[in-house]
This record gives C-alpha cells, sequence and structure tokens, in this order.
C-alpha cells in the first residue's frame, strides 16, 4: 500500500491513570491502554497520544479540546470514520483550532460541499432513506481525504484505511498498532458483541437491507485481519473480535434470510469468480460484470471493472453512494495464482464498468487501457454531457487504436467500434483455450434473444445495431461475454436475430421520425457544447467548442450564436459554416464571465440552420469563482478554465 507521511502531532504530553478506568479530571475521559483515550461524547472519541502530540478518531461535538491542556496533548489531526452529525457536528471548532480535518473519500462532499447537498436533496414524495440528511449542518474545510487502502503516517502513528461500507456507503474502519496491539477503529460499523447501533442506517434505499449484508461483508474482512481489539463510534470496546464479528454475523444473516435478501451472500464471498475456461473468470459479484483474462505469468488482465461484490445499489446519485471497492481481489489471487492485476481495459464509460478502475491504479498499479474513442470521455468527464459519467477523472496510461491486434502477455486483443448502447464503447474480440470471445458490454439484454439496449442520450444512432450485425457476422464468435447477463454461446440463430432485430430498430425508427426533411441522427438536438461542465475566475476567458450538424436534407448554412448571461463577454458573436446533410463541423467560441461569483451559469448555443431557427439546442453550466483584481482589469487574458468538481 501507498502510504503518504504527514508531520502533524504537536507539542504537549499525556497523563492519566490506569488503563480502562476514568480519569480523575474528568469522568467523560478512559484511558484504554498507556498511549489510546476514549472521550464519551455525542459518540465516543478516540485520542491516540506520542508525547506531547495527539491524533484523534471522529469528533463529536469536540469537548475534548476542553480537556487536552490539562493532558498536555495537542491535537494536529482528525480523522473521520464517516459523515454523520453525531460523529462531527464540532468539526467547526477543530478547524478554528488549526486541526486538520481527514474525512472518508467517498463522502468528502458531505463534508466540504454540504451546502449544495442541502439544496438539492429531494423532499417531496421521496423514497429515498438513505441517512445522508444525518449530515452537518453548515460546511467545514476538508484537510485531507482517507482513500481506501492507503496507509497515512501522522508522526510515529501510522494508520490503515479499510472501506468497511454498510453503516453508511462510505463508511471506513482504521486499523493502527497501538501499545503493541493492533485496534480497529470502526465506527458504528459494530457496537458490541452480536450488537449494531442502527440498522434503519442499514436501509440504503426506500425498503431494502442493502446495508445490512454490506455490514456482513464487511465485518467478514475485518475479522480476517485479525485486530486484537475493536473500538466502536458507540458500544462497548472489544478485545475479542472474533467472536464479538461472528454473532453478530450471524444475527445479520437471520435477518437477511427472513427478508429473502442477499440469500447467495456467503457463497458468493467465498466463490466470486466463475471459471469459465482456463484463463478466463467471470465475478459474479460484480455490477456490471467483470471478466479476468489469466496469463501463465501470474499476471491478469480485466475486461471492466465497475462495483465489485455489490450488494445492493443505494439510492441517490451523489458520490456517497456510490462507493467501489477491491473486494475481491484478494480471493482472485489466492484462488488463481494471481500475483498482479496488471491491466484492466473497459468496454466503455459508464459508472458501472468503471467504477473501481482508479482503485486498480492507486492500489494494484494497474495500467487501463482504453479505445482511443472514447479514452478523453474517462480522462475528462465533466466536458461531456452523457449519463452514467464516473465522479473523477480516470487517467488512461495507453490508448488503444480500433481494429488493431494488441499483445498482452501471451494473448492477443482487438478493438472494434461499437456503437448502440452508447457511441462511447468499444467490443473487445480475443481467443482464449481454443474460443473466440467477444466482450460486449452492455449492448444486449436478455443474453440469447439479443434486445436493444439503446439509450438516446449516450448518442445512439437508429442504424447503430445494423454495424452490430456486421461485426458479429465478420468475427463469428463462439462465446459472447456481456455486462449484465450470462455468458452465452453464438450460433447462426443469435446473428439472424441480431441482424433481423437491427433491421427493425432502423425502420421503426425511420417511419416515426422525418427523417426524409429532418434527421437529427437518433437524437433530438443538432448542438452539443464541451466543455458541458466548467469552473473558472471571473475575469478569465473560457473556450467553449461547439460541434453542430445540419440536420435537413439540403446544403445549408449554420449559423450559432452563443447565448451568456448578461454582462459576460462573448468572441465571436456569431460563426457559421455551410454543412452538406447530416454533416458535422466544430465551432469555436471564448466566453469571459464578469460580476459576481455563481454555481453553474447558463450559456446556451442558439441554432439556425438556412432559415430555420432551431433556437438554444444545448447549453453548458459554467461555475464563475472569485475573481482577482488582474483577471479583472484583463478580461481576455490566456488562461481558460478547469474542470467543474463532480456535483453532490
Amino acid at each position: 500500500m501507498s502510504e503518504t507521511r504527514i508531520e502533524s502531532m504537536r507539542s504537549a504530553a499525556p497523563a492519566a491513570a490506569g488503563e480502562g478506568r476514568a480519569w480523575a479530571g474528568d469522568e467523560r475521559l478512559e484511558r484504554i491502554s498507556q498511549n489510546l483515550y476514549l472521550f464519551h461524547d455525542t459518540c465516543q472519541v478516540y485520542l491516540l497520544a506520542d508525547g506531547e502530540r495527539g491524533v484523534l478518531i471522529d469528533f463529536g461535538a469536540g469537548d475534548i479540546l476542553d480537556l487536552l491542556p490539562q493532558l498536555g496533548v495537542r491535537v494536529g489531526d482528525v480523522l473521520m470514520t464517516h459523515h454523520h452529525r453525531d460523529q462531527g457536528q464540532g468539526l467547526a471548532r477543530a478547524s478554528a483550532a488549526g486541526i486538520r480535518i481527514w474525512v472518508p473519500q467517498a463522502e468528502q462532499e458531505l463534508f466540504r460541499g454540504i451546502d449544495q447537498h442541502w439544496q438539492a436533496r429531494e423532499l417531496d414524495n421521496s423514497y429515498n432513506n438513505r441517512q445522508d440528511r444525518f449530515s452537518l449542518l453548515e460546511r467545514v474545510p476538508v484537510d485531507g481525504v482517507l482513500e481506501d487502502y492507503r496507509s497515512y503516517r501522522f508522526g510515529e502513528l501510522e494508520v490503515t484505511v479499510i472501506p468497511t461500507p454498510g453503516h453508511t456507503t462510505g463508511s471506513l474502519t482504521l486499523v493502527a498498532n497501538v501499545d503493541s496491539a493492533t485496534v480497529a477503529f470502526t465506527g458504528d460499523l459494530i457496537a458490541g458483541p452480536g450488537k449494531i447501533w442502527s440498522l434503519a442506517a442499514t436501509q440504503w434505499s426506500y425498503n431494502g437491507a442493502e446495508g445490512v449484508a454490506a455490514t456482513v461483508a464487511s465485518l467478514l474482512d475485518l475479522k480476517e485481519r485479525e485486530c486484537d481489539r475493536l473500538l466502536p463510534s458507540h458500544g462497548e470496546v472489544m478485545n475479542e473480535p472474533e467472536a464479538a464479528i461472528d454473532l453478530l454475523c450471524e444475527r445479520l444473516l437471520a435477518l437477511l434470510e427472513q427478508r429473502s435478501q442477499n440469500s447467495r451472500l456467503l457463497e458468493f464471498r467465498n466463490e466470486p469468480y466463475e471459471l469459465l475456461s482456463p484463463h478466463l473468470l467471470r465475478n459474479r459479484t460484480s455490477t456490471a460484470y467483470n471478466y479476468v483474462l489469466l496469463s501463465d505469468s501470474g499476471n491478469a488482465l480485466l475486461i471492466d471493472f465497475g462495483y465489485d461484490f455489490m450488494v445492493g445499489s443505494a439510492a441517490g446519485a451523489d458520490r456517497a453512494s456510490r462507493r467501489p471497492w477491491l473486494y475481491t481481489l484478494p480471493g482472485l489471487k489466492r484462488r488463481f495464482g494471481v500475483e498482479r492485476v496488471e491491466v484492466v481495459v473497459p468496454t466503455h464509460y459508464h459508472d458501472d464498468h468503471v467504477a473501481g478502475i482508479n482503485l486498480l491504479r492507486e492500489v494494484e498499479g494497474t495500467e487501463v487501457w482504453a479505445a482511443d474513442t472514447f479514452a478523453e470521455v474517462l480522462e475528462n468527464p465533466s466536458a461531456f454531457d452523457l449519463p452514467c459519467l464516473w465522479y473523477d477523472p480516470i487517467p488512461v496510461d495507453r490508448r488503444l487504436p480500433l481494429e488493431a491486434p494488441i499483445t498482452w502477455r501471451e494473448h492477443q486483443l482487438t478493438l472494434h467500434h461499437q456503437p448502440g448502447h452508447t457511441r462511447y464503447a468499444c467490443a473487445i474480440s480475443f481467443e482464449v483455450d481454443g474460443r473466440k470471445v467477444l466482450a460486449v458490454g452492455d449492448q444486449f439484454e436478455g443474453g440469447a434473444e439479443a434486445r436493444w439496449n439503446y439509450v438516446y442520450n449516450n448518442g445512439f444512432h437508429p442504424d447503430d445495431y445494423r454495424g452490430t450485425a456486421a461485426l458479429l457476422e465478420r468475427l463469428q464468435p463462439d462465446l459472447l461475454l456481456a455486462g449484465h447477463y450470462l455468458p452465452h454461446q453464438v450460433n447462426g440463430d443469435f446473428l439472424a436475430a441480431v441482424r433481423s432485430r437491427a433491421e427493425l430498430l432502423s425502420t421503426l425508427h425511420n417511419d416515426l421520425l422525418p427523417v426524409d426533411e429532418f434527421d437529427f441522427g437518433g437524437g433530438d438536438r443538432a448542438v452539443s457544447l464541451r466543455p458541458y461542465r466548467a469552473a473558472v475566475p471571473a475575469g478569465r476567458r473560457l473556450a467553449l467548442r461547439a460541434t453542430v450538424r445540419n440536420p435537413l436534407n439540403r446544403e445549408e448554412r449554420a449559423s450559432l450564436k452563443l447565448v451568456v448571461p448578461s454582462g459576460w463577454l462573448v468572441e465571436p458573436a456569431e460563426l457559421g459554416k455551410v454543412l452538406a446533410p447530416g454533416e458535422s463541423a466544430t465551432l469555436e467560441f471564448e466566453v469571459v464571465p464578469l460580476g459576481a461569483s455563481v454555481r453553474r451559469a447558463r450559456v446556451a448555443a442558439d441554432l439556425t440552420v438556412g432559415r430555420m431557427r432551431l433556437g438554444q439546442q444545448a447549453e453548458a453550466l459554467i461555475t464563475v469563482e472569485r475573481s482577482s483584481e488582474r483577471t479583472q482589469q484583463r478580461p481576455f487574458e490566456r488562461g481558460g478554465g478547469r474542470a467543474e468538481e463532480a456535483d453532490t
């Protein structure tokens, strides 16, 4: 695991009485071991002391700060296990005292972006029971995020972050060696032998038990780490972790059984991978399925990697509702002799196929290889107006051309353009163990039924599945690998079904839409703006690229103007180009926002083609940051904007 060194514990030394007893100065403070203290606040706050320096695990209302001078300890950092208000309602006090605040990466917006969260959170007719409203009332500055599986050093103290979803989707456990014992600060994962602090918190959807299943998975993972002591946010200190975990898992599994949910949880945990052939596996726990190509060298290549060991989806679409982890990788290595996950190749950009890729890069050192046709979507998602984008950029280590064999170890793979489900997708063909295999991502639904799975806003064209039929007939694969249904054999009946359904889809669209006179190409807009989301200081220029399509059945001039908020500058005022029927072109504008800072100001592209005014066909969302005096005085100074952070 990577390690971040932080020299942060500052001045003063602890002095407390015997272990396991309340400190004489305040009955709320207990000494657990020589350098470890528990303070009873709105949650249990733990102090790890190192001479005159200290670190806090969770913060509560912050009353422990009143005792630190008497203890002779100065705290430099507080590490949060999750975002709930009882864990950190006093964090503003920590910030005012100069204490650095570290939060779970998955929940960072529920600390520093909580204002936007409170404004955006649905309330009327809401079926979202996640406890993301048991959050801070006001934002606090975040000095660092705690990334899953990473180790951090605070002076002589090393803390390792373990993802343990259950109480919340983004909850984590912090494992450290303190006074010669391995201790786990578990947040609200477990409250005592066989006890959990809240079952209500585990209902991540309207009426599900997703968090119950996640809690079991997290507890079993924690059990295998063989800690000496569990230290919960609420409940009792547990000096026999294995027995405490076993009893709680037994009770939670009984609850799941009565609810008829996640009945195969333990089976999937024990055998997450299905052997399709000696060198090809399917991860049957993931959403969407990811596939493993094995090399005799001990390396592995993954096709897609989204949500590993998925126990159910949480309501909402904010970052804290979508938590990837690497839960099945240890089992993959043990069971199949994998030494390293060397490469991952996605079939397309959707979050359920790529959510865990950054974790693979950071924890495993996995290289990301992606088709050149959508690598930019992975690396710069905020530039695109597309559904199912991941929150963060995914760096691509190698851009792969289409229709060119790529060698990985003893295998060869070829990527093929595969629009349909989304314009930004590829099919991946290879031969393994004597079979020709084609991975098609989400191109179809229903397995052998070959049902369409198109989405207009993904960039669909009615003729896309004709291209898919031609690709399948050319490649003649033996086995088809898909994201959401089981692998299946390809035969003549399947190829005929794909071909006939492709023709039907095209015919239906041509019959329903006025394509002889006016053709948007499958969507309903003739313009797109890029970047779709951006943040830029006031007074600094931002380049906007408009891709314009002539939807008419004749050559015409397409004229485009940008509509900007009052007081903004835009150059040029208008651009145009003569285009053939169905032809596209890119026109470039520069926008300079002036005035007050604002979140998501709207810029629209107003299009006229020939004598037909189509109006404001597309928009971009620009967040204007506080400007400096220099940028206000020189509005067209070169600079450009940066990608806007993912939304809460």
